[in-house]
């Protein structure tokens, strides 16, 4: 029954993770770059924080009921070491973790400047938005094969892997 309910939230959390990871880069960004500097500016202070809020704790409750998940089945290390029959999974996890990591240490940081959340002379921020947008457009990248490891883990035809 654990299990369940971590997968339940694992599903959730990460379909909004992904869903505002895609947000971001296919609606948000292209936006963001048609819209007058103030309504960029009303953006900037109303919801870009609010859905960078909600897509770091999605990304941290993923991961973290993931990894749960494979505790609960005594299989974490073995994911992680890509052993046995834990090895898809564990490519998938791998993917996840480099994309968790994306989020908190290379996107949030960068974003705080581009918001003003952080004090940074203008360089800084052209060159912070940058660095976050490539770190983000990575994410939606290995998001592709990350879903495909998680979902053939467990829903691929016998014998695939």
């Amino acid at each position: 029954m654990l299990e369940l309910l971590f997968r339940w939230g694992h599903f959730l959390s990460g379909i909004m993770w992904i869903g505002i990871l895609y947000y971001f880069n296919f609606i948000q960004v292209p936006y963001l770059k048609a819209v007058s500097p103030e309504a960029k500016a009303e953006a900037f202070k109303h919801l870009v924080p609010r859905a960078l809020l909600w897509f770091r704790y999605a990304a941290l409750v993923t991961w973290l009921l993931g990894a749960m998940i494979l505790m609960v089945r005594g299989t974490l290390g073995e994911a992680f070491m890509l052993q046995g029959s834990s090895a898809v999974i564990g490519v998938g996890a791998w993917l996840g973790t480099i994309m968790l990591f994306n989020v908190w240490f290379i996107i949030w940081p960068n974003q705080k400047k581009v918001l003003g959340i952080v004090p940074a002379k203008p360089e800084e921020k052209t060159k912070a938005a940058r660095v976050a947008f490539l770190a983000s457009r990575t994410n939606v990248v290995l998001s592709i094969p990350m879903l495909f490891f998680m979902g053939s883990s467990f829903h691929a035809p016998a014998g695939l892997f």
